[in-house]
């Protein structure tokens, strides 16, 4: 005996299902473009409120990028009354400068120099903001919280001035560690005027000044992750290194991908003034770097051209780096500073 059939209600039509035979197939529905006087008239104040910092990016980071043409000119300042008539009257010499600034030793030796202490501050910097953040995000007394955050938070605002001094009132040759050291009857260390250790120091300076600083994107992140997560890790019978391992760290993996992302692409510019304030103290081997280089080869000496030329090969290596590392990003999954889709 044959059962009765079962009638399913309709099913709601899928956009991309194939059409039933006999049948037109469906076309999407084709969304209408707002016209341009309409977006504007209706965005204006989200248009107005953005102006200032688009003005702002506009002149002192977008507009300057044609200055580098002066990399291919023998550009002299005085040839004319104003930068637009030396630019006119100076010579187009192609690649000569690139030639002169890759047969400069001290160059390369500026050049390894950064890269030394990109490599070094990325393996014992990087991580610690993060490290930071899961701890401070532990922390049960939101009072103590907020209060260890102003404490970390405060050395961002001081210049490299002020950081420099205070190291200097701390570690140098008549600085507090030194004078302890003496009364104990023991040899001060050299600190602060040692080529060997300066990558050390200027580590620790940048811990010191901005790892709470770096802690607030990554706290930021921390707290958009489901807090019913980790109840049920711990229903399960999670530990708390299980929950920071499956939980914590999945979430932060975007953000932290990211920020890595353009920190490679920063890897060559790893400050000015820190390296300028302490560069007679330990010599131009240790502590020359860049952009430092472009100071007192360029700008010191008038040859802007040849500062440029430095600036450029700066700017595409960190180009090529931000490539490269977004690359492997979609690789890993992940969908880095932008992606195609």
């Amino acid at each position: 005996m044959n059962e009765p059939a079962v009638l399913a209600g309709p099913e709601r039509a899928r956009p991309d299902a194939p059409a039933p035979p006999g049948r037109p197939p469906r076309r999407r529905p084709s969304r209408r473009r707002v016209p341009l006087r309409t977006r504007l008239r209706r965005d204006w104040q989200l248009l107005a409120m953005v102006a200032p910092g688009f003005l702002v990016l506009l002149i002192f980071s977008y507009l300057p990028i044609a200055g580098n043409v002066i990399a291919f000119q023998d550009y002299n300042p005085y040839l004319g009354d104003n930068p637009w008539q030396a630019f006119l009257h100076s010579d187009w010499i192609g690649f000569g400068q690139f030639q002169l600034l890759f047969e400069d030793p001290a160059f390369w030796d500026a050049f390894r120099n950064t890269l030394a202490i990109t490599a070094f501050q990325l393996v014992f910097f990087f991580p610690l903001p993060i490290l930071l953040a899961i701890t401070l995000h532990n922390l049960l007394s939101s009072r103590l919280r907020g209060l260890i955050q102003t404490i970390v938070y405060l050395p961002h605002f001081f210049s490299w001035v002020l950081v420099v001094t205070f190291f200097v009132a701390m570690l140098g040759g008549a600085g507090l560690l030194a004078q302890s050291m003496r009364e104990a009857g023991l040899q001060p260390w050299n600190v602060m005027t040692n080529p060997d250790t300066f990558i050390v120091l200027v580590t620790v300076e940048a811990v010191w000044k901005d790892v709470g600083w770096g802690t607030i994107v990554f706290l930021a992140a921390l707290s958009t992750i489901d807090q019913n997560l980790y109840e049920a890790a711990a229903a399960d019978g999670a530990g708390r290194w299980r929950r920071l391992w499956h939980i914590t760290l999945p979430g932060l993996r975007p953000v932290i991908v990211l920020l890595l992302i353009l920190r490679l692409g920063d890897a060559l510019s790893v400050g000015f003034e820190q390296f300028l304030l302490q560069r007679d103290a330990v010599g131009r081997q240790a502590a020359e770097v860049l952009d430092t280089f472009v100071y007192h080869f360029s700008i010191a000496t008038g040859n802007y051209g040849y500062g440029a030329a430095a600036g450029l090969f700066k700017a595409v290596i960190g180009l090529v780096l931000i490539l490269a590392a977004n690359r492997v990003a979609h690789m890993l999954g992940e969908r880095g500073i932008y992606s195609k889709s």
